[in-house]
């Protein structure tokens, strides 16, 4: 939920004429009893080292990447948990927090972490070290999520084998020992899907489908909804033929042969890969949680950092200005844009000194049928849920 219709935006005016004044005067234009559009929330940034104006327009251009990359990374990381916990919205919300807390109480919250990233620092320095951080989430993310996905896969790949039909899946639990012609020198057992609705040529046709076909040795062993299986017992070398002849009536001969030891080791290995899936989810959820809640502050961390540096850009040295949380109420999201845009137009030169309401007026038009445009420093955030 990002974009211009966020219901969430970090927001940054000029003192009117004090920090106070300009909270108050947009609470009257769209936090009031008149006018129930939107909550504020005002914040303060803290007083950083500034540079120069080249460097900051520099930084600013670097800023607008690494809010995009920390959003990507952001977002994808909650996407991986909604996976996880096979899309049950519910314990998903309760999942995705910032400091242990839910991200509307964190961004309604929101303070400058000045022990992490200490303001004796400059600009750039904060600006790389939120990144570094970031990106490392984002490395370690996707080498758990990449380990994790081979496990799944092959987990999902052999317990196919144990929930298909009978022309496929594996037939461990079903055959045994005395089902089959052991130790001949001549003789083999083999094992046939046939589909339910052939049944009856099965019978009367197994023996005649080649020569070497031991008579009367068909037996039915089990059924599903789709196949029958059965036991059959030929010379070993027209098993090849057989099953050629067999496929060629849609009767199925499966790969099969009576192998105890390798019977036993696919059965551990099932159990193993089991336990490890089952254990790699419950540490991967856990490290969802974690460092979604990290990488969630990084990128609303970036977010403050632009919102600074845009400001003074924009407004000037030095630094006088009101940040500010904008929350819009459900469905008034572009009302609330369209009310900022007119509220703040003379920040946008729309208006002059000698007929303000008349320009202002002139050019509503155009500033409530823009998506885009802003005369305020004006940044949307995305908040991952509809809260």
């Amino acid at each position: 939920m990002s974009g211009t219709s966020s219901s969430y935006l970090f927001l940054s005016a000029p003192a009117d004429p004090t920090k106070q004044d300009t909270v108050n005067k947009l609470k009257d234009k769209i936090a009031s009893k008149a006018h129930d559009y939107a909550e504020i929330y005002p914040f303060s940034l803290p007083d950083f080292k500034v540079g120069t104006l080249d460097s900051l327009v520099v930084l600013s251009d670097d800023l607008a990447k690494a809010d995009a990359t920390a959003e990507a990374i952001s977002t994808k990381i909650a996407e991986n948990m909604r996976a996880l916990l096979n899309n049950d919205l519910e314990q998903w919300k309760m999942n995705l927090t910032v400091n242990d807390k839910p991200i509307d109480t964190f961004l309604r919250n929101f303070q400058w972490n000045t022990m992490k990233y200490r303001t004796d620092r400059s600009l750039r320095e904060l600006t790389d070290m939120v990144v570094q951080e970031i990106t490392q989430i984002d490395t370690l993310m996707k080498t758990k999520m990449t380990s994790y996905t081979q496990v799944k896969s092959q987990l999902q790949g052999m317990s196919r084998k144990q929930t298909g039909n009978l022309a496929v899946r594996s037939l461990n639990d079903i055959v045994k020992k005395d089902m089959f012609v052991l130790d001949s020198e001549f003789l083999t057992t083999a094992l046939v899907a046939v589909p339910r609705a052939l049944e009856r040529d099965w019978i009367n046709s197994y023996e005649t489908l080649t020569q070497m076909v031991v008579p009367r040795s068909s037996q039915r062993i089990a059924e599903d909804d789709e196949y029958a299986l059965y036991t059959v017992t030929l010379f070993q070398r027209i098993l090849d033929e057989f099953a050629m002849k067999a496929r060629e009536n849609k009767f199925i001969v499966r790969d099969f042969k009576w192998d105890p030891q390798a019977m036993a080791a696919e059965k551990k290995q099932l159990a193993e890969i089991g336990a490890s899936e089952k254990e790699q989810w419950t540490s991967l959820l856990r490290l969802c949680k974690t460092n979604f809640g990290e990488a969630y502050s990084c990128y609303v961390h970036l977010k403050a950092l632009r919102l600074f540096v845009e400001s003074v850009l924009r407004y000037g040295l030095p630094p006088d200005f009101q940040p500010m949380l904008v929350k819009a109420k459900a469905k008034y999201e572009r009302k609330v844009r369209d009310i900022l845009n007119v509220h703040f137009a003379r920040l946008g030169g729309l208006a002059n000194a000698q007929g303000g309401d008349e320009h202002l007026e002139e050019n509503l038009q155009m500033l409530v049928g823009d998506k885009d445009y802003s005369p305020v420093v004006l940044f949307p955030i995305n908040p991952i849920v509809t809260i």
